[in-house]
């Protein structure tokens, strides 16, 4: 047990241990000693003589306490202490990585558990596990749950099902080429009449796109009907006992909030992994995004003890030292890390204190290596999980984001490049002399959050400003300079009036650890694929593609990007808009999309493994930014945005390429027009919006 929990370690540091455990009485003793051939003479000289002489092991000793009759007494305690060091944090790690299996064993049998009951309502298991619920509803005092509320709750969940496989049959006629309306509506000879004299005096293209259209019209007729149901079906679970029962709504809330207990008590990366299931809106159900949530603003707090211990071992002095005044509660707490207020000695300005959690660095590749196991187990046991490559794309990039010297750097460049942009984006300036790996000190910015609809109303801002501007910011940074803030969750986007623009809104972007450069090549190909996109240009879409590394996936990689259905980009090809057909309520808009998502997942995932690493993060940066659009009521069309920036990005690209070339004028006068062209259209868009609001 000893040498398997120090195993991972010893791997980690790619060096061999050798252990000597020695019994004498009931006290225990452990040396962890390191082969001479990888040491220097002189710190060979520092290990037990009996076990080291000239580089040899000395075999004559054969007493087990000979090793420590001639080790001196402070070498003795240094090496046990480095091999407490080195023991607890995989110990802790194990309990954490017991905890996850665990509570994914505790999630997998209750859902398993509740469709074999759904398939088999009149069986023994469906019973006990109705019986289970009646109990626990009854000891917690939740007595007004009727059997007339089972009833209603058990029709609105079987027309629940029913209209998923109606939506999911709509769905797959409106993305399927060769189908019809025909197929799709009931047979009636005098509509069938009207078809034929409307298709005789069309061409074949206009019949497509008609037939199109009203298979539309009717996927969402029926999303929006889903829509109104599970809205209806989540009324009465809150109403009657908040989730908690046998229904599947109960189940998601459940063991949603069996995973925001683990990610809790782990903390760290766990917490992390949490935080990004929270933005997945398309991907995860509703009762997962609001539970893991409060990830965002109440994770795990470090005592005051520990983030003394940490300053002081990175600035070499206690909080009260270096400042003037220091807060000993946190202001706010994350996955990482937690901010302090503090007063500058010298400007008496307020500062924010990023001080990471004590132990982190330590733990956290234990921690993703569990992590992956036990995710990588839950895929090959069942087909529908597929979150893999979530473990994948925080791998590589924890260690950068646990250098807060690093994020420094990155806010740094961040500011710089935002000051040239014109947009109201401020970045807390740095104080390298407080600044460290585990501490990070800078100025202290007001504001709240981007996803607060209550305090952005009561500033008297526009949503639709703030929609805006956060979509501009961002998409300047990807087709600008390519250094791009992939994190940019609720609580790293934050929001203020703005100081000398009465009712306008200025962004504080906070939280700098995460940055990407996009090459120079994958920029290209990604602005071109987002103005093919905006202008409704499917063989720019095609092209785009390819040179991302995606063939016959193109409609789907265009389909991720956007949340859209692809052949929606066929429609606006043929309308000239840049906007698709009206999609019916909200709710519908949303059922629509999670079919879609949940319809494809094993196809996204596939797309995951072709497409270029860098794309793994742009994803988590557009899931980040669609869940506070989603928040903000997606009051702007962020096609519009993106295809301002992108087509620029594809310009100045072709304008350097005709001046390597010697393309001339006429190759750089092409370029031109296309620009202006993609520019007049969207100027137009907009302004025919604005004629529609005010109005």
């Amino acid at each position: 047990m000893f040498r398997a929990a120090i195993t991972p370690i010893v791997r980690q540091r790619h060096r061999k241990l050798f252990v000597a455990t020695c019994m004498t009485g009931t006290a225990g003793a452990a040396c962890i000693a390191t082969p001479s051939q990888h040491l220097h003479r002189s710190e060979a000289a520092t290990c037990s003589p009996s076990v080291y002489n000239d580089g040899q092991v000395n075999t004559a000793s054969q007493s087990l306490t000979a090793p420590f009759a001639s080790l001196s007494l402070p070498n003795f305690f240094d090496d046990v202490e480095q091999c407490r060091s080195l023991i607890l944090p995989t110990m802790e790690a194990l309990l954490r990585a017991a905890r996850l299996a665990k509570t994914a064993v505790i999630m997998a049998t209750d859902y398993q558990v509740y469709f074999l009951q759904r398939k088999h309502p009149d069986s023994l298991v469906s019973e006990a596990y109705s019986w289970v619920f009646q109990c626990n509803n009854h000891s917690a005092g939740e007595n007004s749950y009727t059997e007339e509320q089972g009833r209603k709750q058990k029709q609105l969940e079987d027309q629940i099902e029913q209209l998923e496989r109606d939506l999911d049959r709509a769905q797959q006629n409106y993305v399927d080429p060769k189908t019809t309306s025909n197929d799709m509506q009931p047979k009636n000879e005098s509509a069938d009449a009207d078809a034929d004299a409307v298709y005789k005096s069309t061409s074949a293209v206009s019949e497509h796109t008609l037939a199109k259209r009203q298979q539309k019209e009717a996927m969402m007729e029926t999303a929006s009907q889903l829509g109104t149901v599970q809205e209806e079906l989540a009324s009465l679970v809150t109403e009657s006992r908040d989730g908690s029962g046998n229904s599947l709504d109960g189940i998601h809330k459940r063991n949603a909030h069996r995973l925001l207990e683990l990610c809790r008590k782990n903390g760290g990366v766990y917490i992390k992994v949490g935080q990004h299931l929270a933005n997945l809106d398309l991907l995860v159900p509703e009762e997962y995004i609001q539970t893991l949530a409060s990830l965002f603003d109440n994770a795990p707090v470090s005592s005051y003890e520990d983030v003394c211990h940490v300053v002081k071992q990175e600035l070499g002095s206690l909080p009260e030292q270096l400042f003037s005044q220091f807060s000993e509660n946190p202001l706010a707490s994350a996955s990482l890390a937690q901010v302090h207020t503090a007063i500058c000695k010298e400007t008496g300005k307020k500062l924010a204190i990023k001080v990471q959690h004590k132990g982190l660095r330590e733990t956290s590749k234990g921690d993703l290596f569990a992590m992956t196991t036990v995710v990588s187990i839950a895929e090959k046991l069942f087909d529908d999980f597929n979150f893999g490559w979530i473990c994948e794309e925080l791998t590589p990039q924890l260690p950068k984001e646990l250098d807060f010297s690093n994020e420094g750097k990155n806010a740094e460049a961040a500011a710089a490049h935002l000051s040239q942009t014109g947009l109201d984006c401020v970045v807390p300036h740095v104080y390298w002399n407080c600044t460290s790996e585990r501490v990070l000190t800078m100025e202290f910015e007001e504001g709240f959050r981007a996803t607060d609809v209550d305090s952005i109303e009561k500033a008297g801002i526009c949503r639709r400003e703030v929609a805006k501007l956060i979509s501009s910011v961002f998409n300047a940074q990807i087709f600008g300079p390519g250094f791009v803030h992939c994190d940019p969750h609720e609580a790293n986007v934050l929001l203020r009036e703005h100081p000398s623009k009465k009712g306008k809104p200025q962004m504080v972007l906070v939280d700098h650890g995460l940055y990407k450069k996009l090459d120079d090549d994958f920029q290209e190909a990604y602005a071109r694929l987002w103005t093919g996109i905006v202008m409704a240009n499917v063989p720019e879409i095609k092209s785009a593609c390819e040179q991302l590394g995606v063939n016959e996936m193109y409609p789907l990689l265009a389909s991720m990007l956007t949340s859209r259905p692809f052949d929606e980009v066929v429609e606006r090809s043929q309308t000239r808009s840049l906007d698709a057909s009206p999609t019916g309520n909200g709710d519908g808009d949303k059922a629509v999309i999670r079919g879609y998502a949940q319809r494809y997942l094993k196809d996204i995932i596939a797309m995951l493994d072709v497409v270029p690493r860098q794309m793994l993060l742009i994803f988590k940066m557009n899931d980040c930014l669609r869940h506070v659009d989603t928040a903000l009521g997606s009051p702007v069309n962020n096609l519009v945005v993106a295809g301002k920036y992108a087509s620029k990005r594809v310009f100045e690209s072709d304008k350097r390429k005709h001046k390597r070339s010697n393309g001339g004028v006429l190759g750089f006068l092409r370029s031109w027009l296309s620009y202006v062209h993609v520019l007049i259209r969207i100027s137009s868009y907009e302004l025919t919006t604005r004629l529609n609001i005010t109005q």
